[in-house]
């Protein structure tokens, strides 16, 4: 499990640099991409891959709308390297392999799951995008929390 977080760590970061995201901002993408990462893995051993999937983006989404509030910088700069481990790769990789051997049943299943596991993406992805920007500030809490303690007086 170790080295399954330290390769995602790293890949996140690879895949960062690939995107050319600035440098001060690569240890933020390898955190959020290890952290979506342990989520999944720990996860999959509990529930199926669509929902450790979706619990996994979850955290990455939120992760990157956090960090991309508190470093004021875009949420892409975080959310494409972080999905990045994420990815069904094996699912769209064998299903084209088995359409090339014709093997159509596992061809449908695996695609089958491709497409149940981008589905559970772009769902998380919406949901964390749907909660307000001011959610992820401190100025508005601290507000909020004067605001509390005015009408309690």
């Amino acid at each position: 499990m170790i080295a399954s977080l330290i390769c995602s760590f790293f890949g996140t970061i690879c895949f960062s640099v690939l995107f050319n995201v600035p440098k001060k901002f690569y240890i933020g993408c390898g955190i959020t991409g290890s952290m979506g990462w342990l989520c999944y893995y720990l996860l999959l051993a509990v529930t199926s891959s669509t929902v450790a999937t979706f619990a996994g983006t979850l955290l990455v989404v939120l992760m990157a709308r956090i960090l991309a509030v508190w470093l004021k910088c875009p949420i892409t700069i975080f959310l494409v390297p972080g999905i990045f481990p994420l990815l069904p790769g094996t699912s769209v990789y064998y299903t084209a392999y088995h359409l090339v051997t014709e093997n159509l049943s596992e061809a449908a299943h695996n695609g089958l799951e491709a497409l149940k596991l981008a589905f559970a993406i772009v769902i998380a992805i919406v949901f964390v995008f749907s909660v307000p920007r001011e959610l992820f500030q401190f100025s508005y809490w601290r507000k909020r929390r004067l605001k509390k303690q005015r009408i309690e007086d």
